[in-house]
């Protein structure tokens, strides 16, 4: 494997996916000195990408041949495949020696795909979700799972400092994936819990900012309640991240689980309720809108309690 060197200034990047989180993120390594050339279904979404020296390109094929490293974070595997696989893909225009870092929340399998079909071009594949919703990408302070080779990982340094504060390497391809479904599976058990919680604590008729006072800082403290929870509390639902982008995860993490013979009644359950989420129209509303869908349960109108 030849030497890899990532250096703000001279290393071109590409950006795929500019929407709630990776608008930030790509705009956290702007800041940092890289060069970079983005791409979006809805150019318009890249506009302050744009405003900040970004180039735009056509399609991802543009992008990939203006670019030494592409990053991706797009909506479903689907998308992973065409902006990476298709005729007019990123490898379509990838030099050897380039390197494809997905960042989206996928399927493990796929990741493995693409790492495999990269590696005959010669091009590295490294697959990166994240967790820490639109916050931890604006802050910066993005908690970064990845599995690839190490070498190529370490190099990348320079990038996930720009983004992130957990960076870890979990293995080889397809683990950075298989990692943030073990991520997805705490969140959605965890969710549920936040949510009944107020829920009692509103029919307890508690003060519910008092109450997190006490209970933030406690056992039951997680990351969920102490940043969506003042959400709930003020009728803030908008996308941290999206319900629908929620349930295509959960639906990846069962499917896994099926393979491996296991069980995860906890994780089935949170499915099912978000699927609830969704018929009632919240699907693009943030993950804390499962709140919303407890309460019509309960025959409580939240939003004008």
């Amino acid at each position: 494997m030849p030497s890899i060197e990532i250096v703000p200034g001279k290393t071109k990047v590409g950006w795929i996916g500019t929407g709630v989180m990776g608008a930030s993120m790509c705009g956290h390594l702007i800041d940092k000195g890289f060069s970079a050339t983005v791409y979006n279904r809805t150019q318009e979404k890249a506009s302050g990408l744009l405003d900040k020296g970004a180039q735009w390109a056509d399609t991802p094929k543009a992008v990939a041949e203006a670019s030494d490293v592409v990053f991706t974070i797009v909506g479903f595997p689907a998308d992973v495949r065409s902006v990476i696989l298709g005729d007019e893909g990123i490898l379509a225009g990838s030099k050897p020696g380039n390197i494809i870092v997905d960042m989206t929340t996928s399927e493990p399998t796929l990741a493995i795909e693409i790492a495999e079909t990269a590696q005959a071009q010669s091009v590295y594949s490294v697959d990166a979700p994240v967790s820490g919703g639109d916050i931890g990408a604006k802050e910066a302070r993005l908690s970064i799972m990845i599995g690839g080779e190490e070498e190529v990982v370490t190099a990348l340094n320079p990038c996930w400092e720009a983004m992130g504060k957990t960076i870890v390497r979990q293995g080889g391809p397809g683990a950075g994936q298989h990692t943030k479904m073990v991520n997805q599976t705490l969140i959605a058990t965890g969710m549920i819990g936040v949510c009944e919680a107020l829920l009692y604590g509103y029919k307890a008729g508690l003060d519910l900012d008092t109450v997190l006072k006490s209970v933030g800082s406690g056992a039951a403290g997680s990351w969920s309640l102490t940043n969506l929870g003042p959400r709930i509390i003020d009728n803030n639902f908008d996308p941290g991240f999206f319900v629908e982008h929620f349930i295509k995860d959960m639906g990846i993490a069962l499917s896994e689980a099926r393979k491996m013979g296991i069980a995860l009644p906890g994780l089935s359950l949170g499915e099912q309720l978000y699927q609830a989420v969704k018929a009632q129209g919240h699907g693009r509303l943030g993950t804390h809108a499962l709140e919303l869908a407890l309460c019509q349960l309960n025959d409580i109108d939240w939003k004008n309690r």
